[in-house]
């Protein structure tokens, strides 16, 4: 009778342990794997979880990513969905008139690039492409108000931060939230040592840079 009862009692347990084992967390959305970790989505926040599938990166609000993405648009508009490239992920800030201004995290979640780009590509071998917002502080108007001009340009930017190289001064930028667009990007680097750039004239110009600086 001992043993009928032990093994009826071993019998309810399986069931127990199975379905312990076999808990799962459901997702709305699962990007491709990228330097080991692929971004999950619930709702409208992202994380990120590991080969394991141990949630790596809590879910956040602030990853970038576009529903209806051109992935042919080189910068922010381009990218579907939260990835890592290089050890960097793009991440947004709203400033001021809520205008969006983009950073990186690295893969602990930790901002390594604060958002002080209007737009800005994914890293490739270790270089960016971005439009670059620099503040000057003119002085305070008749209303006690401070008086900052707005300095675009549109850069080269490693994985620390650092611009390696000013490409071009950027105008006619609004960042009024009325009238604001993302400004497009005019340079793209085509191998580890050639930028090229859109001119006036609908044409590229080729330049070679030096980025082991």
């Amino acid at each position: 009778m001992k043993n009928i009862i032990a093994i009826l009692s071993f019998l309810l347990v399986i069931p127990m342990a199975v379905n312990s084992q076999t808990k799962t967390t459901t997702y709305d959305e699962i990007a491709p794997f990228s330097e080991g970790l692929a971004a999950v989505r619930q709702g409208n926040l992202w994380g990120f979880i590991d080969e394991e599938a141990k949630l790596i990166i809590d879910f956040r609000d602030d990853l970038v990513w576009n529903k209806d993405a051109d992935i042919t648009v080189p910068g922010v508009l381009g990218i579907r969905y939260p990835q890592f490239k290089n050890g960097r992920c793009l991440i947004k800030e709203l400033k001021g008139d809520d205008i969006p201004y983009y950073g990186f995290i690295d893969n602990t979640g930790a901002l390594v690039i604060k958002p002080e780009y209007l737009n800005i590509t994914r890293f490739d071998k270790k270089h960016a492409i971005g439009i670059f917002v620099r503040e000057v502080f003119q002085g305070k108007n008749e209303m006690n108000l401070n008086i900052i001009d707005y300095i675009f340009t549109e850069v080269v930017v490693n994985t620390n931060g650092e611009i390696m190289w000013p490409i071009t001064e950027r105008e006619h930028i609004l960042t009024s939230k009325r009238r604001y667009e993302i400004p497009t990007l005019r340079a793209k680097l085509i191998s580890n040592s050639l930028l090229a750039i859109r001119t006036k004239e609908r044409t590229w110009e080729i330049k070679k840079l030096n980025l082991n600086l």
